[in-house]
């Protein structure tokens, strides 16, 4: 079976790896610049939701809003600059795992090819038509807020360029990193696979609650998937291609039906 990294990170230490406390506090710092920040505003988000007038699911969350929405070129520029900063958190995972020993070609791409976008398709199926279900009845229950996954005008010529690029961000910094950089983390910190994984879910699961309940379960329970996938087939790249392909059909598919049929809540 596949290893995190080739080897089994953590059995076969770096001399190059820093103290235990050293990896706790880079962690906290990795994700305090990126998806642990994300988890706390969550957090705070879904008890204000909670608390407010009619319940989660009288309130909208509202996903990729407008900047500039009366100048478009400007709203373009802020949307395709907040893209590229979005991801920076990645580089610098990568960066703390090479100076720690560990090679990115073994914890990131160990195999990858032309394969993995037809299996990343096929999970994407899967997860979709599940997750789209489970969302519709959360939000029936009241345990979902109604989450609207484009703010940007349609009307723009560059909409579903800049949606499509949102998940293609969305998918590579959260793979790479609660994949490719936490789960390897916690392994070399001496978790078991098990034990990793779950909290790996749990951490998904956080910076989703902004949500509702229903975004916090679901999410937990992909991240279940995606954490026993990536154990077994070692490597981020197909779940990268999932978790884009569920994103742009999120949001591209919001973006060409609301309003315009019964199921969806607007």
């Amino acid at each position: 079976m596949t290893t995190y990294a080739g080897r089994e990170p953590g059995q076969q230490a770096s001399p190059l790896l820093p103290s235990r406390g050293l990896l706790w506090a880079e962690m906290a710092i990795v994700l305090g610049l990126s998806l642990g920040r994300s988890g706390i505003y969550s957090m705070v988000r879904i008890l204000e939701d909670a608390t407010a007038p009619g319940g989660l699911s009288a309130q909208t969350a509202t996903m990729n809003s407008s900047i500039a929405p009366d100048r478009p070129w400007f709203d373009l520029t802020y949307q395709l600059l907040g893209i590229v900063f979005a991801v920076v958190p990645v580089a610098l995972a990568g960066y703390l795992l090479v100076r720690s020993g560990t090679r990115l070609r073994d914890v990131w791409f160990d195999g990858a090819g032309w394969g993995d976008l037809p299996r990343g398709a096929v999970v994407a199926a899967a997860v979709g038509s599940v997750g789209l279900g489970f969302y519709l009845l959360s939000h029936s229950l009241g345990l979902s807020v109604t989450v609207a996954a484009s703010g940007l005008d349609n009307e723009h010529w560059w909409t579903v360029p800049v949606l499509v690029l949102a998940a293609l961000e969305n998918a590579v910094l959260e793979e790479f990193v609660v994949l490719g950089y936490v789960l390897v983390r916690l392994r070399q910190l001496g978790f078991s696979d098990t034990k990793a994984i779950v909290l790996a879910s749990l951490l998904r699961g956080s910076y989703h609650l902004y949500q509702g309940v229903g975004g916090f379960v679901g999410n937990f329970f992909m991240g279940l998937l995606f954490g026993w996938l990536y154990r077994r087939w070692g490597r981020v790249t197909p779940l990268v291609v999932t978790h884009t392909l569920l994103d742009v059909g999120a949001f591209v598919g919001y973006a060409a039906l609301a309003g315009n049929v019964g199921w969806l809540p607007t």
